[in-house]
């Protein structure tokens, strides 16, 4: 079989979306290898983010005017490229399919990880709401299979979007397998000199954006004395002001923000942390959970929705804007070493569901059910 991916993200985003498309890619041709897997891209950013797997073929637009601008030829152009290189399933890893698709005998499949701008509108721009509801309304309506990574997100595409939840198969995201190991002690005494790390930390990894709640978490290690420093990794919006704000109004002097983190040293970073909190008030999946998860390192995260799902034995769940109780999560996953070793065990062995030995057979499954519809 001839499989075309939406591979913009998997060279270009550091982040979710990034994360599992190439783990999506890279898994599908290595279990796989009897396809031919075609990976477009507008662009690449970075060379050293994606390392196309053997036997695939990277596909970027021509010289055609059309072309010039990415995201035309992404979203307009697409099409008549997958029919020219006889592409017959194509795979939208992020919410989104080609136009004109539908038109054709190219079976697709649609990846949707969220409706967050649904839910909670107000994180978004009116003209960004626009443009991801129009894209994710043709994708959920044209492919032939929906891919959904939560049952949360399943629940939303039918709520929202209207759609019959035959076409919706849930598929579980996976993380890098360079997490599943333990690092070496000379790997964690470089990640400690490089990002001059404190000997005992709590960890936050993800976008710091005002969802993900991360001036609660620092309002709660001031407001809780809490002594043992805050590391933050994570690519920086309009909301990180709030957070310098506080910081400096109240002269809190434990919490410390990694730059240019590759993905590389993140598993020293988490291996060598004390706990990992992921206070989300809405998220897909919650990557980073998982990544904490096959690190062994306990969890302190939202109730309800999906990341009760991802984390499973391995959390503690708050309510993310109940102060009193995120400064005693804190306080226990710090403070309690027989906690700390059942969340670590009980984690250990949820996060295995996740491994890409359970969820590529079932992606798999997804694309052979939709060339034979």
């Amino acid at each position: 079989m001839r499989i075309g991916f939406d591979a913009k993200r998997a060279f270009n985003n550091y982040s979710g979306l990034g994360n599992y498309s190439r783990y999506v890619i890279s898994n599908i041709c290595r279990f796989y290898p009897e396809n031919e897997c075609l990976l477009y891209t507008p662009e690449i950013a970075d060379k050293e983010i994606f390392r196309k797997p053997d036997g695939s073929f990277l596909k970027q637009p021509g010289r055609h005017p059309w072309n010039a601008k990415g995201s035309l030829w992404r979203s307009f152009r697409l099409t008549s490229r997958l029919m020219k290189d006889g592409v017959e399933l194509f795979h939208g890893l992020s919410n989104e399919l080609p136009y004109g698709i539908h038109r054709n005998k190219i079976r697709s499949v649609v990846t949707i990880h969220d409706l967050i701008f649904l839910e909670h509108p107000k994180f978004y721009k009116p003209v960004d709401r626009r443009i991801y509801l129009q894209k994710v309304r043709y994708g959920t309506r044209v492919a032939n299979r929906i891919i959904a990574v939560s049952e949360q997100t399943k629940e939303d595409i039918i709520r929202f979007l209207d759609v019959d939840a035959s076409r919706i198969s849930v598929v579980y995201q996976g993380c890098s397998r360079q997490f599943y190991k333990k690092v070496t002690e000379p790997m964690l005494l470089d990640s400690h000199r490089r990002f001059a790390l404190p000997s005992e930390y709590l960890l936050y990894v993800g976008t710091i954006e005002e969802r993900k709640n991360l001036l609660k978490v620092v309002m709660a290690m001031h407001q809780g004395n809490i002594a043992v420093p805050l590391v933050v990794v994570g690519r920086k919006t309009d909301y990180f002001n709030q957070v310098k704000e506080y910081i400096q109004l109240h002269q809190v002097q434990n919490i410390h923000f990694l730059n240019q983190v590759q993905t590389n040293h993140l598993p020293a970073i988490y291996q060598a942390s004390s706990g990992f909190i992921y206070p989300s008030s809405y998220e897909g999946f919650g990557i980073p959970i998982l990544e904490a998860l096959n690190s062994g390192v306990p969890v302190i995260t939202s109730r309800g929705g999906c990341l009760e799902e991802t984390a499973g034995k391995g959390g503690i769940f708050i309510d993310p804007l109940d102060q009193e109780e995120m400064i005693e999560a804190i306080r226990l996953i710090l403070e309690d070493s027989a906690l700390r070793d059942r969340l670590i065990r009980e984690g250990g062995a949820h996060a295995l569901k996740f491994r890409e030995e359970q969820t590529i057979p079932a992606l798999y499954n997804v694309y052979l059910q939709s060339i034979n519809d």
